[in-house]
């Protein structure tokens, strides 16, 4: 619980209109389940972000940065915390030569497809993929052969003592789907990118190959997180999973798509308790028929 005493400290960093209380995070996340967070702060350029973060340290309130929640299982016991979501007001995208800035709140989709207007190669990966800029730079996301690694020049980010500080690519020391912005109190607010000229005609039909793919292989009819699990080293999840004889195995509402195995989907009125338990058993499952372990992701927050 937010006491009343928090409430009104946060109000004079944030906007009334940008700060909600007992937020049902089911409508911040792809997987659509989720209890409610004590706070949902809307990060605009009217919240005083330094001061909110050396705040939040101060008073030792927990608090989660997310984007669009793509990748995210909240409990449904929800956050007892503060959500600070880099969103529709953070999301300006600005493009000058070969070079794009993009706010952490863009749509990767949105700034792969201003890249494709502007005759920008490098980014067709990311067409389909339907996280922020901010969660992609953290988790660096990437798809068919692509990762942010290869696009990102700099990244600004707050640190939790309200600081502004500029990482290169290096700094970033980016790997298979992590960074090291997993391992500090950073927050990402914005990052530049760098591509190339390219032939805009071969840009689109890439971008538009790729999305073909994704319609055809991946269950997109359902709400999931994409790809539930990382790619282990030798093998593929979702072969694995399908091997172990679970293609279509459910858990109240929470299913192995039989229509590709590395995704967990919600076929409809699944728990975040449902969705939890099938990753599990599928974790366990694999493990004992090939000694494999499968590491989830899926970022879950609150207590399961």
């Amino acid at each position: 619980m937010i006491s009343q005493t928090v409430r009104e400290a946060l109000q004079r960093f944030v906007p009334a209109e940008d700060l909600h209380m007992e937020e049902p995070m089911k409508n911040h996340t792809t997987f659509k389940v989720g209890g409610n967070a004590a706070c949902f702060i809307e990060i605009s350029p009217g919240v005083q972000t330094e001061k909110l973060l050396q705040y939040l340290k101060r008073v030792e309130i927990p608090y989660f940065i997310m984007g669009n929640g793509s990748n995210l299982l909240v409990s449904d016991k929800g956050y007892n915390g503060v959500i600070l979501h880099f969103g529709r007001k953070m999301d300006e995208i600005r493009i000058s030569g070969d070079h794009i800035y993009a706010a952490a709140g863009a749509s990767l989709a949105r700034v792969a497809a201003a890249a494709a207007d502007q005759g920008l190669t490098g980014l067709e990966f990311a067409a389909g993929i339907p996280g922020t800029v901010g969660g992609a730079v953290m988790m660096n996301a990437g798809a068919y052969d692509g990762e942010m690694k290869q696009v990102v020049e700099t990244v600004t980010v707050w640190n939790d003592e309200g600081n502004k500080l500029e990482l290169d690519n290096e700094t970033m020391e980016f790997g298979y789907r992590t960074s090291a912005l997993k391992n500090h109190p950073f927050i990402v607010t914005s990052c530049t990118l760098c591509l190339k000229p390219g032939n805009q005609e071969e840009i689109r039909a890439k971008m538009a190959d790729f999305q073909q793919r994704r319609r055809e292989k991946q269950p997109l009819e359902f709400p999931s997180a994409g790809s539930t699990f990382k790619r282990p080293e030798g093998h593929f999840a979702g072969k694995l999973i399908m091997d172990a004889g679970l293609s279509g195995y459910q858990i109240g509402g929470a299913q192995v798509s039989p229509k590709h195995c590395g995704f967990v989907v919600n076929t409809g009125d699944a728990t975040a308790k449902d969705i939890k338990d099938l990753i599990d058993y599928i974790r366990e499952t694999v493990y004992e028929r090939f000694s494999v372990h499968l590491e989830p992701e899926v970022i879950m927050l609150g207590k399961f």
